[in-house]
């Protein structure tokens, strides 16, 4: 246990002021032992995983920080039932698809280059090119802190939808421990449904391409975005995107022009990347030290000392003058920790 340390260093945005305390756990008996005894004396808990997804307060957080460092990766598989991947959470997410690959265990290909931890991914329901880990996962075990025990959620009790979860919903009572993962065996992807990686490797939407190509497409096209970590690239100090796309009611509330993509509850989803740009928003609009990504219009970045302050008073504007030009409420896709909008 650590204490009065600065959250900067653990987040991909890298503002955040100083944690009380501080505790780093390996094993899943240590990270459910460090929620239960701050939960015995009612201390605030702030779970950490790869702190790509969080925005924390200049002010920090007064309470236990838990950084979550589990690891751990056991397979069940064979020809008929494909590959049942279970991963701690702790473990690095692409580093995950990467063996998922080599493996020939298909399904996660289009998720490459997303940072973060394993555990966090059923948490957002994360997704990226026309796929979300929605579509793989089997069940997710967890600590409940209300119950006081470890249950097995699984997929059809998540509540999956579209960046969301029960998780996600009701953040103080879950504490994902492992993720499993059911997974197809083969060389090939998942169909490739979205447009621009379609035309990237070449091929007809809803068809299936090498893994191996698909991760190298997925990559490139998230370099060229900033959304790879690069510490020497100040467009990648963000939390990726800042923004969800909206889902709108009608295909009429959808500004002339924008993309727009039919859901199965009838309702459309639109571009926010769209609607920032054509809100007169442009690529690298500063205010402060903080500035719209000079790549694309949904990552914010720190330009190397920008603070939560800074950071929020841009997302502020970009949301109100979004909502000024289309009557659009943008909703922020990042956790804010003792700040908001």
């Amino acid at each position: 246990m650590k204490t009065h340390v600065s959250l900067a260093g653990h987040t991909t945005l890298r503002v955040g002021g100083p944690a009380d305390k501080f505790v780093e756990v390996t094993t899943e008996e240590d990270l459910i032992a460090a929620v239960r005894d701050a939960d015995a004396v009612r201390e605030p808990v702030l779970l950490l995983s790869g702190g790509s997804n969080v925005v924390i307060g200049d002010d920090g957080f007064r309470g236990t920080v838990v950084k979550v460092a589990t690891s751990g990766i056991r397979v069940d598989a064979d020809a008929c039932s494909g590959a049942m991947v279970h991963v701690a959470a702790g473990e690095d997410w692409d580093s995950v698809v990467q063996r998922a690959i080599a493996e020939e265990w298909s399904g996660l290909e289009s998720m490459s280059g997303i940072p973060g931890l394993a555990g966090s991914t059923p948490v957002q329901n994360v997704g990226a090119y026309g796929h979300e880990v929605a579509e793989t996962v089997a069940s997710v075990r967890v600590w409940d802190r209300v119950d006081g025990r470890v249950r097995t959620i699984f997929a059809a009790d998540c509540g999956f939808a579209y960046r969301n979860s029960r998780f996600k919903a009701d953040p103080s009572r879950y504490v994902v421990l492992e993720v499993a993962f059911q997974l197809k065996l083969g060389d090939l992807s998942a169909p490739v449904g979205y447009a621009e990686l379609a035309r990237v490797l070449d091929v007809e939407p809803g068809s299936r391409a090498p893994m191996t190509e698909v991760r190298e497409a997925v990559l490139g096209l998230r370099r060229s975005k900033g959304m790879v970590l690069d510490p020497a690239d100040h467009d990648t100090w963000s939390a990726g995107s800042f923004f969800t796309n909206p889902m709108l009611d009608t295909p009429a509330e959808v500004p002339a022009g924008a993309p727009q993509w039919p859901q199965p509850d009838g309702r459309v989803k639109t571009s926010a990347a769209w609607l920032i740009e054509h809100a007169g928003v442009s690529k690298g609009f500063a205010i402060g030290n903080a500035a719209v990504s000079s790549k694309h219009t949904l990552a914010l970045t720190n330009r190397g000392q920008a603070t939560a302050k800074e950071l929020l008073t841009l997302a502020t504007h970009v949301r109100a003058q979004v909502q000024q030009s289309f009557n659009i409420t943008l909703v922020n896709e990042p956790v804010l920790v003792n700040c908001s909008l």
